[in-house]
């Protein structure tokens, strides 16, 4: 954090002064109770105070000032904005082997409700676009700022959905990279700040070489987090054993710049996609922050004037 205006800090040296005085008061008025040694008239002229309460609005009285400085000095700190056109695209496999029970009631169903939370917990400026792939990939929803389409389209995520067996990884990126481009008019000669998430659970069997699509990725300046789903228990109908393999996914996102997460359960796959999200489409921007400073001063102050009412019956 810096301040625009660190002079006006030394105020400061007027509050400790003013600490400093009150510390003061404190002293002189314990010895001159000290010094009237006729205890049962010092009780009839002298009430009995409370002990801490009567320290209670000055301490907040001073903590109020105290931020009030810090406030006029106008503090200024990074803050994570949203990116103005920022495009973030999902990417779910819808494969046959999306439907293994070992993440309950199945994959895809899992897959479906952590993407749901997902694209709910984003910025609402973030534009927001699903791709969905098997043996192909299809965009189910285009970028934009829609979020009940998006909603939408997840729910009609099911298996087979792009009409072919497979996973196709490269793909889907590829799919991702293609709708981004054609985000505005503008995406073309200035594409918009994105990232796409890639949700499988195989390696890629059909369709482009994934890392030739994420060579693309880096060439348009877009990120791709993975993310690996299920474990090695996974099987579906007939018992046919479909377990994880995230290798593929790991290479796309150490050669795309993004991120590689593995969730074999539901809790794993949304502390995955809250990860993600946290740093999708951001920038940091030094802005003014004293507004906090003075917003706590005036609480401080109200809750000081509400002590002194409350215990005293007069403002301190």
């Amino acid at each position: 954090m810096t301040f625009e205006s660190p002079v006006r800090l030394w105020l400061l040296v007027g509050v400790a002064a003013l600490i400093v005085g009150y510390l003061l008061m404190q002293r002189r008025r314990s010895r001159y109770a000290v010094r009237f040694t006729n205890l049962r008239l010092l009780d009839k002229v002298v009430p009995a105070r409370p002990a801490w309460r009567r320290h209670v609005p000055a301490g907040l009285f001073i903590a109020m000032l105290a931020l009030l400085v810090v406030g006029f000095a106008r503090p200024a700190d990074d803050v994570r904005v949203p990116r103005e056109r920022a495009t973030v695209i999902v990417a779910v496999d819808v494969s046959r082997s999306m439907l293994a029970d070992d993440v309950p009631p199945d994959r895809l169903i899992a897959a479906k409700d952590a993407a749901r939370q997902f694209v709910a917990d984003l910025p609402e400026e973030f534009n927001v676009g699903l791709v969905a792939f098997a043996g192909s990939a299809s965009v189910m929803v285009a970028p934009g700022g829609d979020r009940e389409a998006v909603t939408t389209g997840i729910d009609r995520l099911d298996e087979g959905v792009t009409g072919l067996q497979g996973t196709a990884i490269g793909e889907a990126i590829h799919s991702s990279l293609e709708s981004i481009r054609s985000l505005d008019a503008q995406a073309a000669e200035e594409p918009p700040p994105a990232r796409v998430v890639v949700l499988s659970d195989g390696a890629n069997t059909s369709g482009r070489d994934p890392t030739s699509a994420a060579a693309d990725a880096v060439q348009a300046g877009v990120p791709v987090d993975t993310i690996s789903f299920g474990t090695a228990e996974g099987r579906i109908g007939g018992g046919q054993s479909v377990p994880v393999d995230g290798q593929t996914l790991r290479t796309v996102a150490e050669q795309a710049g993004g991120g590689y997460y593995e969730a074999g359960s539901s809790d794993e796959l949304r502390e995955a996609y809250a990860d993600i999200g946290s740093s999708v489409g951001y920038r940091l921007e030094r802005q003014d922050v004293s507004a906090r400073f003075i917003g706590a001063g005036l609480v401080l102050a109200l809750l000081a004037a509400a002590a002194s009412m409350f215990w005293f019956s007069r403002l301190p």
